[in-house]
């Protein structure tokens, strides 16, 4: 069973949308979040935390209003970031991560962008803005393990200040049979082997998904079915979005289906962007014996 972790987080003016700094209890490592009009600021209260080495995260959208971040790194970020702030203009959040004992060198935090660019990249949780991947520096083995506890808590922390893309994409184990025509009744007993995740079904008017519910919300699974027949709904741009960007993309029947597992906040965000138009999710997806999530969860609550 893992471990709880302690983490402390600081909010300089009282509210949550202000500079934050944060710590995780124990740890050497430390954390300031702060909005871009804010970074005069950063040099006032905590000119020792951010005149040292450490990494950052430039935090925004692109023009296509997507996530975007840029990671970087600097033997004193204050420097860098005074630099960035005349030269990118897509950032309006700044988090950067250094050690309250000083013992990050050069070395190291070099180490720990060219590490952080290639966990982003894998997460695709965001555009990561960086033109291209630095090579890994080269580190003594112990230096090395050092730095990869280092980046456990940078995940932790960015994480706990709001942001995921560090956070490795949702595995789903699938056993399922690979040629099953899109317009076939899939048996759910072969669709889905996962561990940890509620398996649901949805089956309305001739469209069947599968997904899984976890932790950040419902993942409908790849080759589930997409209607191709919508109404004004709340969920259409999601859903043109979603089609722009190939994660739905059409079938020979005129209808559309996923080509890769897809993560939503909310059961009834999957079920009105699977079907064309509103609908309560929480009715529509069911487990195998066709109970709905709702009356799954009612049933968890009243159990408890």
């Amino acid at each position: 069973m893992a471990l709880g972790k302690s983490v402390r987080i600081y909010l300089k003016e009282g509210n949550v949308s202000g500079i934050k700094l944060g710590e995780v209890v124990n740890h050497t490592i430390q954390a300031l979040s702060c909005p871009r009009n804010k970074i005069s600021d950063l040099n006032k209260f905590f000119i020792k935390e951010i005149n040292r080495p450490g990494v950052y995260f430039l935090i925004g959208e692109d023009d296509s209003n997507q996530s975007q971040v840029y990671i970087g790194e600097a033997e004193n970020v204050w420097e860098r970031l005074k630099n960035h702030d005349t030269k990118k203009d897509f950032w309006s959040e700044v988090i950067l991560f250094s050690s309250k004992d000083e013992n990050l060198t050069k070395s190291h935090v070099k180490y720990l962008e060219s590490r952080l660019i290639s966990i982003a990249l894998n997460a695709d949780r965001y555009k990561v803005a960086n033109s291209n991947s630095p090579n890994l520096s080269s580190l003594p083995l112990p230096d090395q393990d050092s730095m990869e506890d280092f980046l456990l808590n940078v995940k932790l922390l960015n994480g706990t200040l709001g942001h995921k893309f560090l956070e490795n994409p949702i595995k789903i184990n699938e056993t399922k049979i690979i040629d099953v025509p899109l317009t076939a009744t899939i048996d759910s007993s072969v669709v889905i082997s996962s561990s940890g995740g509620l398996k649901l079904e949805l089956k309305v008017k001739g469209i069947f998904a599968s997904a899984v519910q976890t932790d950040e919300g419902l993942v409908v699974l790849e080759q589930s079915q997409v209607s191709g027949k919508t109404k004004p709904f709340g969920y259409s741009t999601l859903r043109e979005k979603l089609i722009q960007d190939r994660v739905i993309v059409p079938n020979t029947q005129g209808n559309f289906y996923y080509a890769k597992n897809y993560l939503f906040e909310s059961p009834s965000a999957a079920a009105a962007v699977t079907l064309g138009y509103s609908v309560n999710g929480r009715s529509v997806w069911k487990d195998e014996n066709g109970k709905s999530l709702n009356e799954i969860e009612q049933a968890q609550v009243i159990n408890s």
